[in-house]
């Protein structure tokens, strides 16, 4: 007999057992210790969230042509009743699942009516397709298009022409295996008379989507007759297939339940013991990682136990549709499942048909129409998301995280794991956290997502006390043409391009001039400037902007030209960074904005900017620029195609790079804006962070770059005035400039204006009990004459755009 706690420490670190030490489990009764062994792989792969999908289960027929002796589901044709739901009453389920904020839309139906039954090939006749395969398919795809809701399918024996029809039109297909044992398919066996439940294709309807990439459901039923050898077979059997093409998403462990009016409705039930001793098994098996799901509904009352077999997954719960293959067996309210999933001790999490680690891989696993379905829905981690906020929208923030839920009574510190517990301890120390210490924090939801928001305030008060700083300044974009591809902007115009809309235009150096004198007599202290890398512009337009604008305001601070336009300035003028930087000092150049870093993972930037800066020759350029003198600001652009992992190397990369220098002097996350960007037109960039992603990235910023970044600038523009006040009660300490005339959130979609005048930001910071005050660049006071200014400014007067037809679209 295997010894189990001999392998554990192997299975842990990634190792499998063995077919022939899988198989000698058969027979271990001490359910204790395999349950332990279970919880403890299950918590190293998963942590602490068990996660589920919100569907809706639409029973495209109920015909089928085997004869399972346990189904109530299957039943022959009614008289005066129709054969398959039609498009009406599918969609009006689709409807009923979006209105409860469904994301999965489970089509069951029975395997190949048509070849048993008149009535099916007669009714496919009168809607026009061949077979039910086909009106499949096809309503499948009239419920994403007509309601985004992501098909799941459950059709039964496919061909390879069957798997690719679907794939073009779902998220996610599935298949029971239920047992590999033949002997269950023999005279009195369960599956007699089923030509559909053959072992051998079943499992090769499973290869086949494997070969296609389909993410894959499927399982065994216990309980049925097979033995536990027989179950450990199956197991294996699905093992092999998943390591081969690894396209197995979870694993169900499915309860056989004696229904009345069927041949097996005195068949002995298994008891609780079995079913856990069976998802043991299974995640032993299969290791840390699997999906492994055990429906609540079957084993209601048994959360716990459950959850301490290994599973991390409750399935599909629809709040709309019963559960038509077992209808007695009512799904948890959703918030009675939420509640059970804590007295568990762990959190539960929305995901989608399709799971994480194949929604992280989307082009490879999704047919091409359906991967923006997928991400469209998808958050940072591949699971749900649950917010209808986005950054730039005007829009109210998710109560779930709002300010008052971070200062809620209805905090609970007991439901805040350890492992949270511990690395915010670290942080209070200044301690440093690895990568993965990192990424878990940026995982945190519920009562640990206030945990870290807490923490993060917490260090907020040692460094800055209750100040909230702004500076009064005004954006000058001087140009929107420009020749680099960055596929999330939807600022550049023209004909290099991606974006149709607008006109290219390309600033006269008057009128840069005359913005920054209209911006000094409306109280600012800075101006920020920075354009598109326009492909007439040398390193000299830049040296000549800052000696016209200091030739009038010797007094104006120029916070200009990130390191894009650093590195292109050098090359077009054949002289090194570092002698461009010095240059630029000399010209009136004060420091340097910390855009153009998006993510500071060369993976990403791949995707996202392919021809832009590589991360080495962002921190070259800020480095060098520290060494002169010039301090910068530091900032991430995220929400887009990247994930937590990349949040944290960018984090890592940033203090390393400030621990060397000490020059930047705040770090800005600024939320990816979808609306306009050409990544997302394209199908290929989520819809910009969660709410609760955008606040975490502040306050997970807060404790990761403390102490030696001490300031935290939360974006207006992006997150609204309510999105503001929740990050200043999450480790935020700025927010930012006035701006006067922002445009590159505009430009792609922003919603909340191009100015915030500081009135308006004092009152803001008032509001949450906060004492406001009026900065320089360099996080100084600004002086008493600009503050006086900046209260009795006059409007704006309007500003010129010089058109550059050479540009422009024809």
């Amino acid at each position: 007999m295997i010894v189990l706690a001999d392998r554990l420490d192997d299975i842990l670190r990634g190792s499998l057992l063995s077919d022939e030490d899988a198989l000698a489990l058969h027979d271990m009764c001490d359910l204790p210790a395999l349950l332990a062994a279970a919880a403890q792989l299950r918590d190293r792969g998963h942590s602490n969230r068990i996660s589920y999908s919100r569907k809706v289960f639409i029973p495209l027929t109920q015909l089928c042509r085997d004869v399972c002796h346990y189904c109530t589901f299957a039943h022959p044709p009614r008289p005066g009743q129709r054969v398959y739901l039609n498009s009406e009453e599918i969609l009006a389920i689709a409807r009923a699942g979006v209105e409860a904020g469904c994301k999965e839309a489970l089509f069951t139906l029975g395997d190949k009516p048509e070849l048993r039954y008149k009535a099916a090939r007669r009714e496919l006749d009168e809607l026009g397709y061949p077979t039910t395969i086909a009106y499949l398919a096809a309503m499948a795809e009239l419920v994403w298009r007509e309601t985004g809701l992501l098909p799941h399918m459950n059709p039964g024996i496919l061909t390879v022409d069957d798997l690719s029809t679907l794939r073009r039109v779902s998220a996610s297909q599935g298949i029971m295996l239920e047992s590999a044992s033949e002997r269950l398919c023999e005279r009195g066996g369960p599956h007699y008379g089923s030509p559909d439940k053959r072992p051998a294709v079943r499992l090769e309807t499973i290869r086949l989507a494997g070969e296609l990439h389909i993410p894959f459901t499927t399982g065994i039923l216990i309980g049925i007759g097979e033995t536990r050898r027989e179950r450990i077979e199956s197991l294996l059997a699905l093992r092999a297939l998943h390591q081969r093409y690894g396209h197995i998403q979870e694993l169900i462990i499915q309860n056989f339940r004696a229904k009345p009016d069927t041949k097996m409705a005195e068949a002995p039930e298994p008891d609780l013991a079995d079913l856990l001793w069976t998802l043991a098994i299974t995640r032993i098996i299969f290791g840390a990682s699997m999906n492994i799901q055990a429906p609540p509904n079957l084993s209601p009352g048994t959360y716990a136990q459950l959850v301490g077999a290994g599973l991390n997954d409750w399935g599909g719960i629809s709040p709309v549709t019963p559960d038509h293959v077992n209808p007695e067996a009512r799904w948890p309210h959703l918030q009675e499942l939420a509640d059970q999933t804590a007295l568990a001790g762990k959190q539960l999490v929305e995901r989608l048909a399709v799971y994480p680690s194949y929604i992280q891989q989307n082009n490879l696993w999704q047919d091409a129409q359906m991967a923006p379905a997928v991400l469209k829905l998808s958050d940072s981690e591949g699971l749900a998301r649950v917010e209808a906020w986005a950054p730039g929208e005007a829009v109210a923030i998710p109560e779930a995280y709002s300010r008052q839920t971070i200062h809620g009574v209805s905090y609970q510190e007991s439901r805040v794991s350890d492992e949270i517990k511990a690395l915010l301890a670290k942080c209070m120390q200044a301690e440093p956290l690895n990568e993965a210490e990192i990424v878990r924090l940026f995982e945190a939801r519920g009562d640990e997502y206030t945990a870290v928001c807490r923490a993060a305030n917490e260090l907020r008060k040692r460094v800055s006390g209750e100040v909230v700083s702004y500076v009064v300044n005004r954006n000058i974009n001087y140009t929107n043409i420009c020749y680099f591809h960055c596929q999330f902007c939807a600022f550049s115009k023209g004909k290099l391009s991606e974006n149709l809309r607008g006109m290219p235009y390309d600033l006269a150096l008057e009128e840069v001039v005359r913005r920054a004198q209209e911006a000094w007599d409306r109280g600012a202290t800075e101006v920020c400037m920075q354009g598109g890398i326009h492909p007439e512009y040398t390193g000299d337009t830049y040296l000549k902007m800052c000696r016209a604008i200091k030739d009038v305001l010797p007094d104006m601070h120029i916070h200009a030209f990130s390191p894009l336009e650093v590195w292109q300035g050098a090359q077009t003028l054949g002289i090194t960074v570092p002698e461009l930087l010095k240059q630029l000092k000399e010209a009136g150049l004060s420091t340097l904005p910390g855009t153009a870093a998006e993510i500071l993972d060369d993976e990403v930037r791949a995707i996202i900017c392919p021809d832009k800066l590589k991360t080495d020759q962002w921190l070259y350029v800020m480095e060098e620029a520290h060494k002169i003198g010039l301090r910068t600001t530091s900032t991430i652009m995220y929400g887009h195609v990247e994930q937590p992992k990349h949040w944290a190397r960018h984090l890592l990369r940033i203090k390393a790079l400030q621990e060397r220098t000490g020059g930047f002097t705040e770090f800005v996350p600024l939320p990816f804006v979808h609306m306009e960007a050409p990544m997302f037109w394209k199908g290929r960039a989520r819809q910009g962070p969660t709410f609760r992603e955008a606040v975490l990235m502040h306050a997970v910023a807060r404790l990761v770059l403390y102490p030696v970044i001490t300031n935290i600038q939360v974006s207006w523009v992006k997150m609204g005035k309510e999105g503001v006040q929740t990050v200043l009660e999450a480790g935020g300490n700025d927010i930012g400039g006035t701006l006067m005339n922002e445009s590159i959130t505009r430009a792609a979609g922003g919603e909340f204006g191009q100015e915030l005048p500081p009135a308006q930001m004092e009152a803001l910071i008032k509001e949450i009990g906060r004492i406001p005050l009026q900065r320089t660049t360099l996080y100084r006071s600004a002086p008493v004459e600009r503050h006086h200014t900046a209260f009795i400014a006059p409007e704006l007067q309007p500003i010129v755009l010089t058109p550059s037809k050479r540009y422009s679209r024809t």
